[in-house]
């Protein structure tokens, strides 16, 4: 099977790429590639590098993830989050490939406590999450045999993301102060890879395209994620200058953002499971393989 993929450097294109190592054809692109395009501001080019390769599958795992500089430059976050995946899903149904796109929690409004599904209605409170929201409408649109996975606070060994900050911070800081009001579920990348590889042969055999729901089991906050990656890091590695040992929890108002941030990113994944046959496993499980591969036994 070739399949191309997006992003190819990022936290989950990475983890596809490796899931997918040797079990397929693949055509790894980022921004930077030189063998074909992988830029997506380059519409043009991406849906060109779908023509030319022709797939039978793309991996879209490129995005625009800065979440508080998309307030100030929304049409660029626009342009890589909506308009890049609309060329390529156009693409797509061109030559007759599945489009695979990541979404976000993002796309709803953060209110209440209950798990979003997939069918509650999209209200973004902030420009990210609204551009992600166009692009997923964009590919549902295209006519595009496709697959939507929101997925929610991913991180992934080897790469920038809050667990590596907060493991930063406790060395640097004497305190350490983190939000406690905001629910979710933090996402381990190569996880959400071993799910989307598994689902994928069954989607395409039985048509079951749409827009499903992929993060672990279980919720947390910001600020017990920080507890749960500290105490684990510390363990791992108590040679380190660690200067906190735990965070304090401060509510969201105490610490403005540019960006407004989703006090509910809860998940329901209860469709990815009966869908696929997906079986629930603790976010804890993620932070674990991740606090491994960060902290390695010598």
């Amino acid at each position: 099977m070739k399949v191309l993929v997006f992003g190819a450097n990022g936290q989950v294109g990475q983890a596809l790429v490796q899931q997918l190592s040797g079990a397929a054809q693949v055509l790894a692109l980022h921004r930077h590639s030189s063998q074909a395009c992988g830029d997506l501001q380059n519409l043009q080019g991406i849906a060109q590098t779908v023509r030319d390769w022709r797939p039978e599958v793309i991996l879209n795992a490129a995005a625009y993830t800065q979440v508080d500089r998309a307030e100030d430059e929304p049409e660029l976050a626009q342009h890589i989050n909506a308009q890049a995946p609309a060329a390529m899903a156009e693409a797509a149904r061109e030559v007759g490939a599945w489009l695979v796109h990541f979404s976000t929690d993002y796309v709803f409004d953060g209110s209440g406590h209950t798990p979003w599904r997939e069918q509650d209605a999209c209200a973004p409170c902030n420009a990210y999450g609204h551009s992600k929201w166009l692009g997923e409408q964009a590919v549902r649109n295209s006519g595009a045999r496709h697959l939507i996975f929101r997925t929610s606070w991913v991180f992934a060994a080897g790469h920038p993301n809050f667990a590596r900050t907060m493991a930063q911070l406790a060395q640097s800081r004497d305190t350490l102060q983190v939000v406690n009001d905001q629910y979710g579920v933090p996402t381990y990348a190569p996880w959400l890879a071993q799910v989307v590889c598994a689902a994928l042969p069954q989607a395409m055999a039985q048509g079951m395209q749409g827009v499903y729901h992929a993060a672990p089991a279980g919720q947390t906050n910001w600020c017990d994620y920080a507890a749960y990656v500290l105490q684990g890091a510390q363990q791992r590695a108590p040679q380190l200058p660690w200067r906190v040992q735990t965070p304090q929890p401060i509510a969201s108002a105490a610490y403005p953002t540019r960006a407004k941030r989703p006090a509910n990113s809860r998940l329901d994944c209860s469709l990815l499971h009966q869908s696929f046959g997906v079986q629930p496993v603790p976010w804890q499980r993620g932070v674990n393989a991740w606090l491994e591969a960060e902290y390695p036994t010598p």
